[in-house]
Formats: C-alpha cells, structure tokens, sequence
C-alpha cells in the first residue's frame, strides 16, 4: 500500500458513507474508504467542501476508543 495520502481529486471521487446513526438533520461526518492506507472524513452538509485524509491505522484507533468508551 502506498504511503502517500489521496490527492483532493482522489478524495473527491470517492465512494462516501454516513452512518446509520446520524441525526435526520444531516449534522454528521462521512467517511470514504478504498483509499488505499488512508480514510476520508468530511462533514456531510459540504460534500463539495473540504476532506481530511487520515492514515487507516489511525482511524481505526479513534473508532476502538470511541467505541469503549476511553475518549
């Protein structure tokens, strides 16, 4: 896997998803996986606006603490 971080066009093109726990308001985040090493996070009321590329490792780590309870 490559090392270097999605360019904003790769993040643009991506397969985005919100979770089936956002609020009927929209006020969430949307991730976009099938990059590689990386996650893109982006807030979903600017699908155009911009995105954060983070390493998948990383991401999975924040998911595990939020999920137990730890942060």
């Amino acid at each position: 896997m490559t090392t270097t971080p999605p360019t904003a066009a790769q993040l643009a093109a991506a397969r985005w998803k919100t979770s089936t726990y956002s609020a009927a308001n929209n006020e969430c985040v949307e991730v976009a996986t099938g990059l590689g090493a990386w996650v893109g996070v982006r807030d979903s009321k600017m699908e155009h606006g911009p995105a954060l590329a983070v390493p998948a490792e990383a991401f999975a780590s924040l998911i595990g603490a939020v999920r137990s309870g730890s942060l």
